[in-house]
């Protein structure tokens, strides 16, 4: 039986079963395609105690993150300018001189700081951390832990992690060791998808072995404060869906007070059943309307000899088409602008990944927007196809034709 990664409690009730799939990101080569695949439970479960929603550590992050990781953030325009705007925010509020930012992935952050801030970054997966110190972005490739946080012998400004709090494994040792490495008046800021959001707009395809944790924002407010840390603001954003963006500092800092909107939005959780099981009942059944809903339609439209092509290579749109049992004479390519996905195929079902040319070359009736959270930047993107009466296909929170 599985336990609890934060309260160590027995794990019983599941929130949602997506069945067995491989690693979203585990991109395969020609070579990869006539091996076997290891397939891991995407089991989600919800913590009886503490109301932590959480994925077993099966697929281990050593695994996942390795030399082989595909995702590199500057890939995404929407990325960059998001990182951008972050960083401007960061110096008119808080006006860091140094910063370390956990799963700073290719740099596409850290190079938008001054050069007068003392900027480094901490990156498991070798190929984007080197893409990092090619842009000059000095990055460790290490996992962040306990054992970095006191190797590094370092205290920051500013700690910040966008969309990385998910990827630790042992969430308890991830945030006593951004203690570790803080200055006594510094700050933690972190990003994460909104666990609210995930289930009210059935974004169960954010789930994937990589993310372990999906968070509440009381679950984190006691996380932080039981390793005397103190979350003083918290603001929700539209990222990936529409995120928490949280501020934290040392329980004795006076710097900074606690603003009446993280009691406001604690209330509003506690006030919406957030801590009773009865809120995450009832979830499984709206992610299988989902995946009853896109198999039809792709049934549909291959039988009436339409042509459809997905786009986007993201990890999210791995965990949809696996679940809904999709197929590669189905859905026969997968558009992705990033060239370190284009030549290999999804995990699982085995489509493959091409350039962006096969979309005027197939001209396609449907185009399946896998990110579903760029829609509107794809949509903008791939215009064109209006020329030949083609429409666009939005999966998420319910199957729709744009």
């Amino acid at each position: 039986m599985f336990k609890c990664r934060l309260c160590g409690k027995p794990l019983t009730d599941v929130f949602v079963d997506l069945g067995h799939q491989p690693p979203s990101n585990a991109l395969l080569t020609k070579e990869d395609l006539e091996k076997p695949e290891t397939y891991y439970p995407l089991k989600v479960y919800i913590c009886s105690s503490c109301f932590l929603v959480q994925l077993p550590e099966l697929a281990k992050a050593e695994q996942i993150f390795n030399s082989d990781y595909v995702y590199y953030s500057s890939e995404s325009p929407a990325n960059v300018t998001h990182a951008k705007a972050f960083v401007d925010i960061m110096m008119d509020r808080f006006k860091p001189k140094s910063v370390l930012e956990v799963g700073s992935n290719d740099g596409y952050l850290l190079q938008h700081f001054p050069e007068t801030v003392k900027v480094r970054g901490v990156e498991p997966s070798y190929g984007p951390a080197k893409v990092a110190v090619a842009k000059g972005v000095p990055t460790y490739i290490e996992f962040f832990n306990k054992t970095f946080a006191e190797k590094l012998n370092i205290k920051v400004d500013l700690l910040c992690g966008i969309n990385t709090l998910a990827h630790q494994p042992n969430l308890n040792e991830a945030i006593a060791s951004m203690r570790t490495v803080l200055e006594p008046d510094g700050v933690v800021v972190q990003e994460f998808p909104y666990l609210v959001n995930l289930i009210q707009k059935n974004q169960f395809d954010t789930i994937y072995h990589e993310h372990y944790s999906y968070f509440s924002f009381n679950v984190l407010f006691d996380l932080f404060e039981a390793h005397e840390l103190t979350i003083f603001d918290v603001e929700q954003i539209p990222e990936h869906g529409g995120s928490l963006r949280i501020y934290a500092r040392r329980m004795q800092c006076g710097k900074y007070p606690v603003l009446r909107r993280v009691s406001d939005l604690l209330q509003k959780e506690i006030d919406s059943g957030i801590n009773d099981l009865k809120y995450y009942q009832g979830f499984q059944e709206q992610v299988d309307l989902v995946r009853d809903n896109l198999r039809t339609w792709l049934y549909l439209l291959n039988h009436t000899g339409l042509v459809i092509l997905a786009y986007g290579g993201a990890a999210k749109g791995a965990t949809l088409l696996n679940y809904c049992g999709a197929q590669a004479h189905q859905l026969p390519f997968i558009v992705d602008r990033s060239p370190y996905k284009q030549g290999k195929s999804f995990p699982g079902c085995h489509i493959p990944i091409v350039d962006e040319s096969v979309i005027r070359k197939m001209k396609p009736s449907y185009v399946l927007i896998l990110p579903w959270n760029l829609k509107e930047e794809i949509r903008q993107q791939l215009s064109y196809i209006k020329e030949w009466g083609g429409h666009f296909l939005v999966p998420i929170p319910q199957v729709e034709v744009l």
